[in-house]
């Protein structure tokens, strides 16, 4: 049987599966499964299905576990138990609370304070869902209570969550730097300077949007001295120790990103105990959230490399590759046409499906059109994080939604995020502009 028919055949049946809510690595696995079956079946011309399930059934025995044993997949639940202990711990809280003094005495400070925190707690959580959360609970319930309107409020928490997948450390970076094969160091590096960029994007919409429409946000009242600011920046000594710990030690080499997480995460539990702000039942809801989360992320991993080996045997790939490379004057359309499928999948999919889905096809096609696949990596999960707050379903924005209850109707959260996209697609316009603002650092690295 002809590889790419059934690879068309094997995509229809998942995007099917999909579309009734079949749990995306159930999702994931039945299609691979069934495509391999078929594949093995007609392997060698003559139909044998019992050769079928016999390769099937060889390749489920030895591939899950030669996968979940990488050592470089390690690092994903240190990351997200750092993160839960930071925030088990009071660290979210202490970083709004110290960006809202700080920046008091400007208009929309609180929003302004929203997006510095997400950009901190991004710092050792390395999820955007779990920044948006986080920040939902604390943020927009302050901002509603002093007269923010609810779209700016919710708005500004929605698309600061983003920043927790750009700013190192980055779940999705890792788990792209397995699948392409590139640097996992490079990537986390790599995705520092947009973070950056795209948190004072959204701090200068929010300014911006307050000066031409002053109801959004309430007049400045409060003040502060700079006793009270140096006060509340010295709360936030542990997230800034950690940070520059975990990404200098990957910066310098010294330790791999794995043993950076794993560092990080027992540094966090140290200091919240010694702190007295971490107890027993803190430290078991911290272990029990990474677990479940752990557990959710590695079943989709495991179904989605079951699919990268059926497209490999399929030849689509490779196919594509040839495609793309002989497409070399018109390489920089095919690579919009590849942005533009990543966020319209965005908003339907989540970003580590959508990743372990499209990466067996995207990342041969994009190597053949001569682009540098860490700044691929970083450009792709932007785009990700793009879809993660556009309609029709924003991942980040029912998150929130979550989070705070009836504060805001889901239409006006949507509505809030319209200005922060916008800054979204002049932020992706500059890194695809300018790959040195990605790859200067990670280039820096070797020498």
């Amino acid at each position: 049987m002809d590889g790419s028919l059934l690879a068309l055949i094997v995509s229809a049946v998942l995007l099917l599966l999909l579309a009734v809510r079949v749990p995306i690595a159930y999702a994931l696995l039945s299609a691979a499964i069934g495509g391999l079956i078929v594949l093995g079946t007609y392997r060698l011309g003559t139909p044998n299905i019992e050769f079928g399930f016999k390769s099937t059934i060889s390749m489920l025995q030895r591939d899950p576990y030669s996968f979940v044993a990488n050592f470089s997949l390690m690092a994903i639940p240190m990351f997200l138990l750092m993160g839960n202990f930071a925030f088990h711990s009071g660290a979210t809280k202490d970083a709004y609370e110290a960006a809202r003094v700080w920046l008091a005495r400007f208009s929309g400070g609180l929003a302004l304070a929203s997006i510095a925190a997400c950009g901190l707690f991004a710092a050792i959580s390395g999820s955007s869902l779990a920044t948006a959360a986080a920040m939902g609970r604390i943020a927009v319930p302050e901002m509603v209570r002093q007269g923010y309107s609810p779209r700016l409020a919710t708005g500004a928490v929605a698309a600061g969550g983003t920043l927790g997948a750009l700013i190192p450390p980055s779940i999705l970076m890792v788990i792209y730097g397995i699948f392409a094969e590139q640097s996992i160091g490079q990537l986390l590096i790599g995705g520092l300077v947009p973070g950056i960029l795209t948190a004072l994007s959204y701090m200068a919409v929010i300014v911006f949007r307050v000066r031409r429409n002053p109801s959004l946000a309430p007049p400045v009242t409060e003040t502060f001295t700079m006793r009270d600011r140096i006060h509340t920046l010295g709360k936030t000594w542990q997230i800034v120790l950690v940070f520059i710990t975990v990404v200098g030690v990957i910066y310098a080499g010294a330790a791999t990103p794995t043993e950076a997480a794993a560092f990080g995460a027992f540094s966090v539990l140290v200091i919240g105990f010694l702190r007295r702000r971490l107890s027993g039942p803190g430290i078991w809801a911290a272990v029990e959230e990474t677990v479940g989360q752990t557990a959710m992320i590695f079943a989709i991993a495991v179904a989605s490399k079951i699919l990268v080996s059926f497209v490999a045997f399929t030849g689509v790939g490779a196919d594509l590759a040839n495609w793309a490379a002989e497409t070399q004057g018109s390489r920089f359309f095919v690579l919009m046409a590849i942005c533009a499928c990543y966020i319209l999948l965005g908003m339907f999919m989540d970003p580590i499906g959508i990743m372990l889905l499209t990466l067996p096809v995207v990342v041969p096609v994009v190597d053949a059109l001569g682009y540098n696949l860490i700044w691929f990596g970083v450009v792709l999960v932007k785009l990700l994080e793009v879809g993660m707050i556009t309609p029709p379903v924003g991942l980040n924005v029912f998150v929130l939604k979550a989070s705070i209850g009836n504060l805001a109707k889901i239409e006006e959260i949507f509505r809030g995020i319209v200005p922060f996209l916008l800054m979204d697609v002049i932020t992706l316009a500059i890194m695809i502009a300018l790959p040195e603002l990605i790859l200067i650092l990670p280039n820096l690295m070797f020498n």
